[in-house]
């Protein structure tokens, strides 16, 4: 099986190999004889005739890790012993806690901490609620809020069965821009409710980031949220998402030498993070949107915002650039795709078209998921945010967001590297100085 273009799956085979020459060979030319891709390989055991390891596999289905362990199991002096998912290992006990920032190692320490030391800071918290931000972690910590409606792109699969990402999320806050975030679980998809619960425990954070709720009811969500509180609210699958989509097509039609504003954007799917992108591109000065969707509710929607809703076919007849993000894999056919256009096919894991076949069409630029990642933006727009105590996330500041992020990928690239700290030190400083510039941010005396 050719496993390029297919959705990869990671596997460890945990297999015993006769400790004598030409075993281990074997197996890896097996191994690769069948398609599969080899990682590490790492001894676990040395024994009297046996030694056990672990060989790291890439296949391209649940069939074809079966179609390999069949032909392995009829090597002589290989024995698989078990089938290890290293996903499933890093996830267990989960991948966040919470943990002291102070230390705790005598009795005078505990009584500064807790009582009795601790009422002086309570009373004058009480005396002046100011000083919250200084002498607590409200201002570091980031509420990640999900009803389970649209997780990844897995759907309403509920909240539980979302908490493994809803800890991603809280564990890139913490690596990318040392922010506690913290997963709160809603055990509702009541607009009411959701709203009232947020709204309730509010206090608690400096920022609420709302995750995978499915469209229409985000856009209500955050809309009430935003009215009702005195701090920070994105919904990231909306907007992490367009500033991300931004910055790519700020390189994408300068590498081109074409003016992004004067382009006919055309976006395949009109749900949270297709609104999203439609609403930043208009805020960034974009001319011509147009779009299409299998619910008139959302075309209706992107007309009301200035959109112009159109059907597939015309869409990739007239557009420029094309930005799909509907969860169908191959849906953009390469017969469909002008010379010249610039493509970005969104859904994750596979894309509604293949950059590779996308270039191969005749797209002048082409990138799917992977590349375009929210985690570019949106741990650098909360901190900058925070840093700013901004009452609110504004189209200003994820356009310097998105500029940011732009300006700090490699010639050639679309957008940088995700792990690069540089990149979300220049968001957050971008972020923060737009808040001040756009009159959003408080200053510690007010």
């Amino acid at each position: 099986m050719n496993i390029e273009g297919a959705e990869k799956i990671y596997k460890t085979l945990r297999v015993l190999v006769k400790d004598k020459p030409g075993y281990l060979g074997r197996l890896c030319t097996v191994i690769g004889e069948h398609g599969a891709n080899i990682g590490e390989i790492a001894r676990i055991k040395v024994g009297v005739q046996f030694n056990t390891r672990d060989v790291s596999l890439t296949v391209g289905s649940e069939d074809h890790l079966r179609e390999i362990m069949e032909a392995v199991g009829k090597l002589e002096g290989i024995i698989i012993e078990e089938v290890i998912d290293p996903v499933l290992e890093l996830h267990k006990g989960g991948k966040i806690r919470s943990t002291s920032r102070v230390r705790l190692e005598s009795l005078a320490q505990m009584r500064r901490i807790y009582t009795p030391g601790v009422a002086n800071v309570c009373r004058a918290i009480q005396a002046d609620p100011e000083l919250a931000h200084e002498y607590t972690s409200i201002d570091h910590s980031v509420a990640i809020v999900t009803d389970g409606s649209a997780i990844l792109g897995l759907g309403n699969i509920g909240p539980v069965a979302g908490m493994p990402v809803m800890e991603g999320k809280a564990v890139l806050f913490d690596k990318l821009v040392g922010l506690s975030g913290i997963p709160i679980l809603l055990g509702t998809q009541d607009v009411d409710a959701i709203v009232e619960t947020v709204v309730n425990i509010a206090p608690t954070f400096g920022a609420i980031k709302l995750e995978d709720i499915a469209a229409p009811r985000c856009f209500e969500v955050e809309r009430r949220l935003m009215e009702r509180l005195d701090r920070p609210v994105m919904h990231d699958d909306q907007h992490g998402t367009a500033t991300v989509v931004l910055a790519a097509l700020l390189n994408a039609t300068t590498y081109v030498g074409v003016s992004l504003k004067n382009q006919t954007v055309g976006i395949i799917g009109l749900g949270a993070a297709g609104m999203g992108i439609g609403n930043l591109l208009l805020a960034h000065g974009v001319k011509h949107l147009i779009g299409t969707d299998l619910k008139d509710e959302a075309k209706s929607m992107l007309a009301e915002r200035g959109g112009h809703p159109t059907t597939l076919p015309e869409l990739m007849a007239q557009a420029d650039i094309v930005i799909a993000t509907t969860g169908v894999p191959g849906l953009v056919k390469e017969e469909m795709v002008r010379p010249g256009q610039i493509i970005l096919a969104l859904s994750n894991p596979n894309p509604e078209i293949r950059p590779d076949a996308a270039r191969a069409a005749g797209a002048a630029f082409a990138a799917d998921g992977r590349s375009v990642n929210n985690a570019l933006a949106f741990p650098g727009i909360f901190k900058g945010a925070l840093q700013a105590r901004a009452t609110r996330i504004n189209d200003r500041m994820k356009i310097a967001a998105a500029r940011a992020i732009a300006a700090a990928a490699e010639k050639g690239e679309l957008v940088p590297q995700i792990l690069d700290p540089q990149v979300h030190l220049a968001v957050t400083a971008a972020v923060e100085r737009a808040a001040l510039e756009s009159g959003v941010a408080r200053s510690q005396g007010d």
